[in-house]
């Protein structure tokens, strides 16, 4: 699968509809706007799901990151609101991924969100949440070790939202009893955690060795994973469990530079990797899903099947759409 393109008489490239795009599961923003951004309107909204469709995307889910609840819900339904303004914003979008609040706090796990707006997971801020969507919301991620006794996951998987385990140091123990209530998928696998962790006990191989029980979903831009450690991963994954999401934010598309993602500035350098301000992590991708198709392809000698199903297949089978 590639960005839908065919030659025309001259040297332009034009889209080709015939051909099927790809799904995105998890987007920040793009084309210099931030879904997180305080001053985002519908209009913005809509500029942003016209660049994403050009780019070669079938459906995605804009993605809305941890803050305080009030802008969180705010941010939730301007999405909706654009949703209901424009029919082919709505045919684009697959449902709202609310990443966040219920993530660990720990540095490193917390990654580009505010660790002062953390919180542990209960029913009452996860209906909040999902309310705010008017049935939207399609995708939660939240840390299986801040939902102690599995309740919040149960309620939403109950109301039909696929429930991810992201941003976690979740313990054995932790992802049993989480997949016991209802988790379905990990968001971002290798990323959402400390650069170092323990040699054998770390996040990363207990998801590996649960991951015949949930789809898991990877960053291919080779800078939040190196290829040779994915393709490491790959081989203990079966391809039907494997979903690759760009993690996109404001800068995709846009080229190196200052770039915003809700409160932070986020530099992108000039081979594309994102990073904080401070540099000590990533802040989300600039590499569209397209261009992760184009580097998996030349870097990983993947097939046209297999990134089919990881950029497509898969996801909409998770989404219940297939």
């Amino acid at each position: 699968m590639q960005k839908r393109q065919t030659q025309n008489e001259g040297d332009d490239l034009a889209p080709d509809d015939s051909s099927p795009g790809y799904v995105d599961l998890q987007v920040n923003g793009f084309a210099g706007v931030d879904f997180n951004g305080h001053e985002t309107t519908t209009d913005d909204i809509h500029r942003a799901c016209r660049c994403i469709r050009d780019d070669g995307a079938e459906k995605f889910c804009p993605t809305v990151i941890t803050d305080d609840l009030d802008r969180m819900t705010s941010r939730i339904q301007t999405l909706v609101r654009a949703i209901d303004e424009d029919a082919a914003t709505a045919d684009l979008i697959a449902g709202i991924h609310v990443e966040g609040p219920f993530i660990n706090p720990a540095d490193g796990f917390v990654g580009a969100h505010p660790a002062d707006q953390v919180r542990a997971a209960n029913i009452d801020d996860a209906k909040r949440l999902i309310d705010a969507g008017a049935g939207h919301v399609r995708l939660f991620t939240l840390a299986p070790e801040q939902d102690a006794d599995g309740s919040a996951t149960r309620f939403l998987a109950d109301q039909n939202i696929i429930v991810a385990a992201g941003h976690s140091d979740a313990s054995l123990d932790d992802l049993h009893r989480a997949l016991d209530h209802g988790l379905s998928l990990f968001t971002h696998l290798g990323n959402g955690c400390p650069a170092s962790l323990p040699r054998h006990d770390n996040i990363i191989s207990r998801v590996l060795s649960v991951s015949d029980r949930l789809a898991v979903s990877w960053i291919a831009d080779g800078h939040h994973v190196p290829f040779f450690a994915l393709q490491n991963y790959f081989r203990v994954c079966n391809d039907d469990q494997i979903i690759i999401v760009s993690d996109a934010i404001s800068a995709a598309s846009l080229g190196p530079g200052r770039h915003r993602l809700g409160d932070q500035w986020v530099h992108v350098d000039d081979d594309g990797a994102a990073w904080s301000a401070d540099r000590k992590h990533f802040a989300g991708s600039a590499t569209s899903l397209a261009t992760m198709v184009s580097l998996m392809q030349h870097n990983l000698r993947c097939t046209d099947v297999q990134l089919s199903a990881w950029t497509r297949t898969n996801p909409l089978r998770l989404l219940g759409m297939t």
